[in-house]
């Protein structure tokens, strides 16, 4: 019964210390997963806080781009309304003939820009760029007429002037259109890089989830080992101390009958040794 239950304990020890060294090697996989989750999660706020400064960048390139549009509307409805007066003006001279020139600049400005933006055929190049020649030519003339009258003159100068500032105001829209879209772009840039990142971060989570499961189960088998090694040793040390326990007992009869021999040695007068009178004196016959 000893042997065996010796036998199952060196067993179960054997089964804890296994069961110890995985629950410490899968908290350490859980540590080393948390550790990258912790790291990619701190990556993603920090990549977050970079796209909202893009963003608050781009808005602010956005309110430029419409307060350009405004200011450029506003001036080009100014010049429009003085060509207006320099129509009426054009019609009382004798100048008066063809198209207005506020028609004219207008049919320019959109000429210009159509060949600025498009991607044309060499042929419809070439065709584009002798319309508006001509029309600047004809504006030229118009121009040089109606520029004899002072209050005319005057007024076309007043005119330039306002469409030459509505130009810039086109530019710096055009500037700051450009830049709130390099904004953007590098805003949803890094908006894509934060969903890769936030998704190894959740497989890091994920892996730490399932480590410390593992870990946790190796524990809870280590401690049911620790306990059955705990209970069989206290088996063991009540067997033992019942084997001891027998063994004093049946030492106890023995010096007993050993006594009772010697004392009746001692009665009939025979000669005692030193051992015989000291088994006597503990046997209590004495």
């Amino acid at each position: 019964m000893l042997e065996e239950l010796q036998q199952k304990m060196g067993k179960l020890i054997e089964e804890a210390d296994k069961h110890k060294k995985e629950r410490n090697k899968w908290n350490a996989q859980a540590n080393l997963s948390a550790t990258r989750r912790d790291e990619l999660n701190d990556k993603t706020k920090k990549l977050v806080e970079q796209a909202q400064r893009f963003k608050e960048t781009r808005e602010e390139y956005n309110r430029k781009v419409r307060d350009s549009k405004k200011k450029r509307d506003e001036l080009n409805k100014k010049a429009s309304n003085i060509y207006v007066k320099l129509d009426l003006l054009r019609k009382k001279s004798k100048a008066g003939w063809g198209a207005p020139l506020n028609k004219l600049r207008q049919e320019i400005d959109a000429l210009e820009f159509k060949q600025q933006t498009e991607v044309l055929s060499i042929d419809k190049e070439r065709q584009l760029v002798e319309k508006i020649s001509a029309l600047q030519e004809e504006f030229s003339k118009k121009k040089k007429q109606l520029e004899q009258d002072e209050e005319f003159k005057a007024l076309l100068k007043t005119a330039q002037k306002l469409r030459d500032d509505a130009s810039k105001c086109h530019d710096k829209l055009i500037e700051y259109a450009n830049m709130a879209q390099e904004q953007h772009d590098k805003m949803i840039a890094t908006f894509k890089d934060v969903d890769k990142i936030r998704a190894e971060a959740d497989a890091m989570h994920m892996e730490f989830i399932k480590a410390q499961e593992i870990a946790d189960n190796e524990h809870h088998m280590f401690i049911g080992r620790r306990k059955e090694i705990r209970d069989i040793n206290k088996l063991i040390i009540g067997l033992r101390k019942n084997e001891q326990d027998s063994k004093t007992s049946e030492m106890k009869v023995e010096v007993k009958k050993r006594a009772e021999k010697v004392y009746d040695q001692f009665k009939k007068g025979e000669k005692l040794s030193t051992e015989d009178l000291f088994i006597l004196q503990r046997s209590d016959l004495l």
